[in-house]
């Protein structure tokens, strides 16, 4: 009964921005997704708010990354951080 490859469960991956990165280990991320409306067949943009695990702390607000769903951390973390896909612009301080 050993096979040589086992089938596993795929995992999904989502490419969002995040939208807030103030809680420890935590990034929650933004994941758009374009569908047509079921009557009137207008393109419409709907959005879902994931709760990754960021363990480097490395994505910030306004990044573009890349997720993967994972087993439970927590009551809403069921992501994971796979790569910041790009780093948001963030403007210079201004010195005073």
């Amino acid at each position: 009964m050993t096979e040589s490859n086992p089938t596993r469960r795929l995992q999904k991956e989502r490419v969002g921005e995040v939208i807030s990165d103030k809680m420890s280990k935590t990034i929650v991320v933004r994941v758009e997704r374009r569908v047509a409306h079921p009557r009137f067949k207008k393109i419409i943009t709907r959005y879902s708010k994931h709760y990754a695990h960021d363990e480097k702390e490395v994505a910030s607000v306004g990044d573009t990354v890349r997720i993967r769903e994972m087993r439970p951390l927590s009551r809403l973390k069921r992501w994971t951080l796979v790569e910041v896909v790009q780093k948001s612009v963030q403007p210079a301080a201004v010195a005073a």
